[in-house]
């Protein structure tokens, strides 16, 4: 797997963990629930942001999504998903230590600089 794949693989594994975490705690436990455990709302959602994941341009240098210059969600599924990840980023410390240490180090490698600023190349 090489590090470009691993870093897109690793943002769709935390994207996954903070939107089921989000569903567990918010949504009614006897609604429907897919194969993958999430309402309906929610795995649309979560596709959403892993077919925005697999097509995003810089996959080799990726940044994380909060500190990325180019905004490729649509306006209303980008504030979906920043109040999942408002929600689900702190507790992820308690949930998942691991991937928490992974996320922030991945988040803080990326940096702003280089990405957008420079004129990347499309």
């Amino acid at each position: 797997m090489s590090d470009a794949t691993g870093r897109v693989e690793r943002e769709k594994r935390v994207v996954r963990f903070m939107i089921g975490a989000w569903c567990r705690a918010r949504h009614e436990r006897g609604g429907t629930r897919g194969a993958n455990g999430l309402c309906g709302e929610c795995a649309e959602l979560a596709a959403y942001a892993e077919a925005r994941l697999a097509a995003c341009r810089y996959a080799e240098r990726k940044p994380s999504c909060g500190l990325c210059l180019t905004r490729c969600y649509r306006r209303d599924m980008r504030e979906r998903i920043r109040e999942v990840m408002r929600w689900a980023g702190p507790r992820m410390l308690w949930l998942a230590p691991l991937e928490f240490l992974r996320h922030l180090k991945d988040g803080r490698a990326g940096g702003r600089r280089g990405i957008g600023a420079t004129g990347a190349s499309k």
